[in-house]
């Protein structure tokens, strides 16, 4: 047959898929990597990525390594990556990289890393044109004797025009998918499970996927989709400004992602109109969705847009927000079952507490959530609260319980009293005593507590072991209000229209449409159209009066409230 001038035909048994047809794809077998599972093919890959990566600087030219089916043993070091250098697998279950640091205990052993503290990275000093697609990265066997952020899957910094594609992550000490300051590049179809195994709640790394922003200045171009994190440290997916004078940048978009069993789903610790669009938020032990000053400048989101999502089963909060200036949109989502607030405003301290200005809560659903629908608990200015849907809200009702004996047995995830007669879900969120121990109920039948994981990626509720038969426990009780909408700040300036707040249940559990207590006050509130009646006590409760603005058509509110 006749060869095209210049491309030799491969050898036979040796080099197969890509690489048959294209003479930049390098079979990796044909280049020292045994993939066997015993040989350590590392020393083999960094020559290889050391050799394309200098023919791509010479001409420009990417070049591809393909790994063909197998476990490739990547051990006591990482791979200092280069520009121009893609890795491709035969599929996640198919292509292994297996970390492991036997021979030095102190190293953190990345797959690949590219940093501006080892390496020099930087704008001018970045990695351009690689593609990392179709493998698994395994970092169970990476043994360290305290946490180091390096211990990451990929850890690369300054990429340009970088695709990450069908990667499946996990057990990795640190964050698994830990790349920052991405141009250009899209990240799409990861699974990211039980990384961060080393975080122990003092580091705010440990992640999923983490991504730094702002080292390529006020906009930088990302794309996160399709992608799922599961039982990682901290953060399912967070963006974190890196530089505390740095410009938050926008063009970030998070679509369509998956983030359950983390201690937060998504945070946005410093972007600028982060967009987070059809994503799915579960289970995530702090909140569903966070925006605050945890991140390491201190410098919360502002500008976003959170729509279209579903955050539910969260064991604190489905969205908290706090620390930013706002604004920021939240709008078309369904927010339902959470274990404290649907919505949190609030303000960590350390972090900004000037009032946000701005905050659009728009057209969701809130339902069955165990305290407020919305509460906003830090300043506010011209918020706008409008066509939301906040109904059987306040489910933590049960009062204080306490017992031990026969009746009470334990279970790593459980607590059974055969003598309770508990409100069901009535102890939602509750922190109880027991053997010691606090753990979190998640949710409640007339005789059984189902608790919360210790941290994520655990598989008990409790730190050491689980409580004998007949252990004494305690439950605190609930708290006699618990409203559809709570005012616990100064807000001025509110618009609040067009809501209907009720309670369907037979047994109500939310007591007000709307209540301000005695640390909020509302000023020259815009109030009207909205649907208050049908709730356990009360339309509304005024600890404070509002004062100021206008107030009509608010059903179950006759009198309009004078200054």
């Amino acid at each position: 047959m006749h060869q095209p001038q210049g491309r030799r035909p491969p050898r036979a048994g040796t080099t197969t898929g890509p690489a048959a047809a294209d003479p930049f794809v390098c079979n990796a077998r044909d280049h020292g990597l045994t993939g066997d599972g015993t040989t350590n093919d590392q020393p083999a890959l960094q020559r290889l990525v050391d050799h394309l990566g200098a023919a791509y600087a010479h001409d420009g030219q990417p070049r591809t390594i393909y790994c063909p089916s197998g476990v490739y043993s990547i051990r006591d070091k990482g791979t200092v990556w280069r520009s121009g250098v893609s890795l491709i697998g035969a599929g996640a279950a198919a292509t292994r990289f297996v970390l492991a640091n036997p021979g030095d205990p102190r190293s953190p052993t990345p797959l690949a890393y590219f940093t501006a503290r080892e390496h020099g990275a930087s704008r001018d000093n970045h990695i351009a044109d690689c593609t990392f697609a179709y493998f698994e990265i395994d970092g169970s066997g990476v043994r360290l004797p305290e946490y180091d952020v390096l211990a990451k899957g990929l850890g690369m910094q300054y990429v340009w025009r970088g695709r990450f594609h069908d990667l499946y992550i996990h057990d990795t000490a640190a964050t698994g998918f830990g790349c920052d300051f991405l141009q250009d590049t899209f990240v799409d179809s990861l699974l990211i499970e039980h990384c961060g195994r080393l975080e122990n709640g003092e580091w705010m790394g440990g992640a999923g996927i983490g991504i730094g922003i702002g080292g390529w200045g006020p906009v930088e171009r990302c794309t996160v989709s399709a992608c799922t994190t599961i039982r990682n440290g901290t953060n399912g997916i967070f963006f974190e400004l890196q530089g505390r004078d740095w410009t938050p940048p926008r063009g970030i978009r998070v679509i369509g992602c998956h983030a359950e069993g983390n201690r937060f789903g998504i945070s946005d610790w410093g972007a600028d109109g982060l967009i987070v669009s059809g994503c799915t938020l579960i289970g995530n032990h702090q909140a569903g969705y966070d925006v605050s000053s945890l991140g390491t400048t201190g410098v919360a989101g502002r500008g976003g847009i959170v729509t279209g999502c579903v955050i539910e089963d969260n064991v604190w909060d489905g969205v908290a927000i706090g620390n930013t200036p706002g604004p920021y949109t939240v709008e078309g989502n369904r927010i339902s079952r959470n274990g404290r607030y649907g919505y949190w405003q609030h303000n960590l301290a350390g972090g900004p507490q000037a009032p946000a200005t701005d905050m659009i809560i728009k057209d969701n659903e809130f339902w069955d959530n165990a305290l407020e629908g919305i509460l906003a608990g830090s300043s506010l200015a011209d918020v706008a609260i409008a066509g939301n849907r906040i109904r059987n809200n306040g489910r933590r009702t049960a009062p204080a319980s306490s017992g031990s004996g026969d009746t009470v047995s334990y279970t790593e995830r459980s607590l059974t009293d055969t003598s309770a007669n508990w409100v069901p879900d009535g102890h939602r969120g509750k922190w109880i005593t027991a053997g010691g121990h606090r753990v979190i109920v998640m949710g409640n039948t007339a005789t059984k507590l189902v608790l919360a994981p210790r941290r994520p990626g655990a598989l008990a509720a409790w730190p050491d072991r689980t409580p004998p038969p007949g252990t004494p426990y305690e439950i605190p009780g609930a708290p006699p209000t618990r409203a559809g909408i709570t005012v616990a700040a100064a807000t001025y300036h509110p618009t609040i229209h067009n809501n209907r707040i009720w309670d369907s249940q037979p047994h109500r559990t939310q007591t007000h449409g709307l209540q301000i207590t005695t640390a909020g006050t509302c000023e020259s509130g815009w109030v009207h159209d909205n649907h208050l009646e049908g709730n356990a006590v009360a339309a509304v409760r005024f600890d404070t009066a509002p004062s100021g603005g206008c107030w009509y058509h608010n059903i179950g509110l006759d009198d309009c409230p004078g200054p």
